[in-house]
């Protein structure tokens, strides 16, 4: 008899103990349920946003350019002889006319000195023959001598004084030939790496140039655009149009100049046309050789309708915003976007001054979806990332931090009740928690 009461007395203590844990799951349910409807997308959802203004928007076309050298010279000699002296810095930014190379004169002075000795013999004949010519006409009226005497000798001056011309254009080539010892530059520029050293023999028909001289200042960019930005660049309202020269990341601007051509045909391979600018380049921050991008201002457009560029996004039906309605919700507005500039979008239609657009945040919207406008400057982002947290983070049920810690507690309270049965060998269904006690007044009615 004894032994069926203990039997009886532990079914009820496990019924108790069933009850108990199937009332704390279902508290523990009912909390994760509620959390996730009080914390889940049916709150506003924070973003920043921006009003459309007006400003002064500059229309420019893009070109991928390179920067070629105003002027370029190869040096070469021009008589051939022994390089006696490079004067000249690799690198350095000369005047024009100044020593770059020096090849042996002597050898060609010497042949100058030979020329205006020359002439001076070729000289005092010419002066002898005049005075024969002037005796032989004193003595022809008294008959000394004949007309045909007179006529030669006149002839024989002429042919002095054209041999004094003659002596007088050799000395002029020698002189030349002396000068084109001395290498000036042919303009101010930077010298290149020096391609000869002093001591060789340098030669007028050489191919190899001691070195290779560039005009930086002024310098020109040259670039290419589509064929039909042509009429856009011919019928623009000033002239010059103004070029700007950026870097290839489009972070940096380089320099400033104005447009001085363009070709005079297109180039019906790729349907471009080139395009030359000229820059100052006082501060020599372009190099010839060097790849940038060009931008071409062909206009500005006066009180354009703007807004930040992230607010526009492109979908399946083209460029749309979302815009801010009066009660604080969303609606999907098409847009048309005439020019993006920076961090600025020109919308030329679609909305109107004042109209305010979601700039941060529009990765969780929906058209009619209610948001909560961030100060400018916030980062909606992070509220964003709040509110995932609070709703148990990406990937987990809203209210999962509440309801792990449900778990917790319950797990926390099963433990204690079996250690205490295991100590009295009975269990009346107490604990902490509520849970516990509805689970002891079950296993007491049973």
């Amino acid at each position: 008899m004894r032994k069926a009461t203990l039997i009886v007395v532990a079914s009820v203590v496990a019924a108790g103990f069933l009850a108990a844990c199937s009332h704390s799951a279902t508290d523990s349910s009912s909390k994760k349920g509620t959390g996730k409807k009080g914390l889940g997308e049916s709150g506003p959802i924070p973003v920043t946003v921006s009003a459309v203004a007006k400003q002064d928007v500059p229309v420019y076309l893009n070109g991928l350019g390179s920067v070629v050298a105003f002027n370029t010279a190869t040096i070469l000699a021009q008589v051939s002889g022994q390089l006696v002296a490079v004067p000249f810095k690799e690198g350095d930014e000369v005047e024009k006319g100044a020593l770059l190379a020096q090849v042996d004169p002597r050898p060609f002075q010497a042949t100058l000195d030979q020329a205006i000795a020359k002439k001076a013999q070729d000289a005092a004949a010419l002066v002898s023959a005049k005075l024969d010519l002037k005796r032989y006409r004193d003595l022809l009226p008294d008959g000394y001598v004949s007309g045909q005497q007179v006529d030669q000798q006149k002839a024989t001056v002429d042919a002095d004084a054209a041999l004094v011309q003659a002596d007088e254009a050799s000395i002029e080539s020698a002189r030349v030939q002396v000068s084109f010892t001395r290498i000036t530059a042919p303009f101010a520029g930077v010298v290149g790496i020096r391609q000869v050293d002093v001591g060789n023999l340098v030669s007028a028909s050489g191919a190899t140039g001691i070195a290779v001289m560039t005009q930086i200042k002024p310098i020109a960019v040259t670039f290419t655009l589509p064929e039909q930005s042509l009429p856009q660049i011919r019928s623009a309202d000033v002239q010059p149009l103004t070029v700007v020269a950026v870097t290839r990341d489009n972070q940096t601007e380089l320099a400033r100049g104005k447009l001085t051509a363009f070709d005079s045909q297109i180039d019906t391979s790729t349907g471009t046309i080139k395009i030359k600018a000229t820059f100052d380049n006082l501060d020599k921050k372009l190099w010839p050789g060097q790849f940038v991008n060009a931008r071409l201002l062909v206009r500005t457009v006066h009180d354009g309708l703007t807004v930040p560029a992230p607010a526009v996004q492109l979908g399946p039906n083209g460029s749309y915003v979302y815009k801010v309605q009066a009660d604080d919700t969303v609606q999907m507005q098409a847009v048309t976007v005439g020019q993006t500039e920076g961090n600025l979008a020109m919308i030329t239609a679609g909305l109107a001054e004042g109209d305010k657009v979601v700039v941060d945040g529009q990765s969780r919207l929906q058209p009619g979806s209610k948001v909560q406008i961030s100060a400018p400057g916030a980062d909606a982002g992070n509220g964003s990332s709040s509110g995932a947290a609070s709703s148990g983070g990406p990937g987990q049920p809203a209210g999962g931090a509440a309801a792990q810690g449900a778990d917790l507690q319950n797990a926390q309270h099963q433990g204690h009740h079996r250690h205490k049965t295991d100590q009295d060998g009975s269990s009346s269904g107490g604990g902490s928690s509520s849970g516990g006690s509805d689970g002891g007044a079950s296993g007491g009615k049973q």
